[in-house]
């Protein structure tokens, strides 16, 4: 099998590998310089190293640089660890570069009013690839939002019928109403998706956390939503406000360890019997939406 076909097959697949390359050789050793081998995240395994017990620490190592997501250059002296002595004439020293494969970032945006414009942009050239979603035709056309990968003007519900979100896709919900946005977020916690965000103040969240529970849809599964979506850095404007959806989204794909000013209202509320909201910024009827 062709190594890059199936490195391309694993990322349209949502998945992830590591591939070694030996990049560089002295003396005499069971390969050649250049030769890779990919680690695909079940295990398996296309090309070889030269084998033996270089291509199995190798493969460990392959592992960790999935999840870890940092590559990694290791060095093998075939002359002076026992362990490489396969009674075969080679004698040399390698190094091996081990790089992460990983999927795409697929941003998928329920909305396209003003936020939307903007997150569109800044997401985009942060990396994500995007995906526009609005039931208003005038709003969801390629000349408004040329950064995207795909824009498409359906009702949300046929929307989400036709997505299978994996671990690497982040939603984010930015639709013009509280109803919509319910609808939305009903389907989002039931999904694969690494990440769902959605718009809204703190009386927003906690009446549509009730209203879906009601409904029968698990406590916990809202646990991992961010409500109100991104970090808080005191955005006001649109513009702003998509920064602060971007800055979020990247601290999520690149695993930031730090403290952040995340601004979830979902965490705790199942806690919580009542209360009343003290923020009604980002309310259904605001233009910047």
């Amino acid at each position: 099998m062709d190594i890059y076909e199936q490195i391309v097959e694993l990322r349209r697949g949502g998945r992830r590998g590591a591939v070694a390359t030996i990049i560089n050789v002295r003396g005499s050793i069971p390969s050649f310089r250049t030769a890779k081998m990919l680690v695909r995240d079940d295990g398996s395994i296309v090309g070889t190293i030269g084998g033996g017990c270089v291509e199995a620490d190798v493969w460990q190592a392959a592992r960790e640089v999935m999840e870890s997501e940092k590559p990694r250059t290791l060095k093998f002296d075939l002359n002076q660890d026992p362990k490489y002595d396969t009674g075969l004439v080679c004698g040399g020293t390698l190094e091996i570069f081990v790089e992460p494969v990983l999927p795409p970032a697929i941003l998928y945006i329920f909305g396209a009013g003003h936020v939307a414009y903007n997150l569109c942009q800044t997401a985009a050239s942060a990396g994500f690839d995007v995906t526009v979603m609005d039931d208003r035709s005038s709003y969801a056309t390629r000349e408004r939002f040329p950064a995207a990968r795909e824009v498409h003007a359906l009702d949300f519900e046929e929307a989400t019928r036709k997505l299978d979100p994996n671990e690497s896709s982040y939603i984010v919900i930015v639709t013009r109403g509280h109803r919509d946005d319910m609808r939305v977020l009903r389907w989002s916690v039931q999904t694969r998706a690494g990440y769902v965000g959605m718009i809204g103040s703190r009386r927003k969240v906690i009446e549509i956390f009730k209203t879906l529970q009601k409904e029968g849809v698990p406590a916990q599964l809202f646990d991992r939503v961010h409500a109100p979506v991104g970090l808080d850095i005191g955005a006001i404007t649109p513009e702003e406000i998509a920064v602060a959806i971007t800055a979020e989204l990247i601290a999520i794909r690149r695993h930031a360890s730090s403290s952040l000013p995340h601004l979830s209202w979902f965490r705790g509320l199942r806690e919580e019997s009542s209360t009343e909201s003290d923020a009604e910024a980002w309310e259904e009827g605001d233009p910047t939406r």
